[in-house]
């Protein structure tokens, strides 16, 4: 308190009363405890690493771009988020279905539950990832002559990486669960981009020259080096947690429950991506990577609902094994608000300094400040309901998600193949926008529906009826 009431007064006069506010209302979310303190300082802490990992990540697509130019930063982008989202979907849902189960059982006292669950959903990342690239290897050499010449020896490298990205995604779900933003979020989201843009400068030091392939060359390496940092690391904080014992292994209810979650999360991923995908699939590598820098630059408002997301499900798992309809209804709203506002804010901005920050890419980048302006709009869309996707998944409509994400997915393949022709990459904004759109829309009627909760940004808990029905 007194360095709250310091800080008060060195502020300005006419700042004091909402400043004094703003820093109790800090405090208390860092000191309170409980289970709506402890979400929100996961949050908060999510927040900030993805305040970081923004930054990073921008940072180095801009090192990568200026390294390599338009075209083989491209190449270089289209690949990356082909393997990145391959990767994750090998997981078959295990890394959520951890966030699911594991804070459950630790409220049981359940550690052989525990050991069994992380140990055997990292052993089936590893397994999975591996199936992929066996896939993928196939498919080029069947299929190579169907794909643009410049994107085979990119996309071999790329599909070795598949194994330890979905051990990364395990690891990361092993350390939500367990209330670990630190451990969940900086590997992939500060080491690794640190890690690419380092080994990138080593390579070309050396000689190495300023293409795709060492960017991917770079990128595999430090997937490797930060999925066993990672996997070391969260191992031995798994151990002083729950101490070496026997595990109990129960792989057909939790898989039970994780592939629901994998069509779910797989659709949603795919929505989210397909954009950059569409666009390398029609469009030159120049064009991906216009507009690929215009969405990486808007991503700086995506993560915030990736933080409340993160923060969210274990809080909303907890919330529903005690059966409490209003408080879940109460933490339901407040994520949408969490997700909101402040994306409304930093959105705003981001925008304003739009056509400084594509810029920063290389002076042909800023034709993407349309793209960016159309994206916001179909992020403030979908900030209006917050995590829901998370809310539906933890309450066990894991079936009902799917049909949600795949009307909304349908719905933007569609607008893609319509407008692509006729408007270039503002056409690909426009079908990524209003999909989000239609992604809020179904999300707020599905959660209204089957968990009689009014979930929107603006809306009160007392809106929800009294009781939740949850199966």
């Amino acid at each position: 308190m007194a360095v709250i009431e310091t800080a008060e007064k060195m502020l300005p006069a006419g700042l004091r009363p909402i400043g004094g506010r703003t820093l109790r209302m800090l405090a208390a979310v860092l000191t309170e405890r409980g289970e709506r303190a402890a979400a929100q300082r996961m949050a908060l802490t999510a927040f900030s690493i993805r305040i970081l990992s923004a930054a990073l990540a921008f940072v180095s697509q801009i090192v990568l771009a200026r390294l390599m130019g338009e075209y083989e930063y491209g190449i270089f982008v289209f690949v990356w988020v082909l393997v990145v989202v391959f990767g994750d979907l090998s997981c078959l849902g295990f890394h959520t279905a951890i966030v699911r189960f594991l804070p459950q059982y630790r409220a049981a006292g359940a550690f052989e539950e525990i050991r069994g669950l992380t140990g055997t959903a990292r052993i089936f990342a590893l397994l999975s990832g591996t199936a992929v690239l066996a896939a993928g290897m196939l498919g080029l050499h069947f299929f190579g002559d169907m794909i643009q010449v410049y994107y085979l020896v990119p996309i071999f490298i790329g599909l070795l990486a598949m194994p330890m990205i979905a051990l990364g995604d395990i690891l990361e779900g092993t350390s939500r669960a367990n209330h670990w933003p630190v451990m969940a979020l900086s590997p992939v989201y500060i080491v690794r981009p640190i890690l690419i843009i380092l080994f990138m400068l080593i390579a070309i030091a050396v000689g190495a020259e300023h293409t795709a392939v060492t960017a991917m060359q770079a990128a595999l390496v430090a997937t490797f080096v930060t999925a066993l940092g990672q996997y070391a690391a969260t191992l031995y904080r798994l151990r002083r947690h729950y101490d070496d014992g026997p595990r109990k292994v129960d792989f057909l209810a939790w898989f039970s429950v994780a592939f629901p979650i994998f069509l779910i999360e797989g659709v949603s991923f795919l929505l989210t991506n397909s954009d950059v995908v569409v666009v390398g699939i029609f469009l030159e590598p120049h064009d991906v990577a216009i507009y690929f820098a215009a969405a990486k630059t808007m991503a700086l408002v995506h993560f915030i609902n990736f933080s409340v997301k993160a923060a969210s499900g274990p809080r909303f798992s907890s919330i529903i094994a005690e059966g409490d309809h209003a408080q879940l209804a109460a933490a339901a709203i407040d994520a949408a608000r969490w997700t909101f506002w402040p994306a409304l804010g930093v959105g705003l901005v981001v925008l304003a300094a739009g056509h400084l920050l594509l810029s920063l890419f290389g002076g042909a980048f800023t034709s993407g400040y349309l793209v960016m302006a159309i994206l916001l709009a179909g992020i403030l869309a979908k900030s209006l309901v917050g995590p829901a996707e998370t809310l539906l998944m933890m309450a066990g409509k894991q079936n009902l998600c799917v049909a949600l994400y795949a009307g909304a997915l349908t719905a933007n393949v569609g607008l893609n193949l319509a407008l692509i022709p006729h408007y270039g990459i503002e056409g690909t904004a426009i079908a990524t926008a209003s999909a989000m759109a239609v992604e809020a829309i179904l999300l707020h009627v599905a959660v209204r529906r089957t968990l009689d909760i009014v979930l929107f940004a603006f809306a009160s808990p007392s809106a929800a009826t009294p009781e939740m029905r949850v199966r």
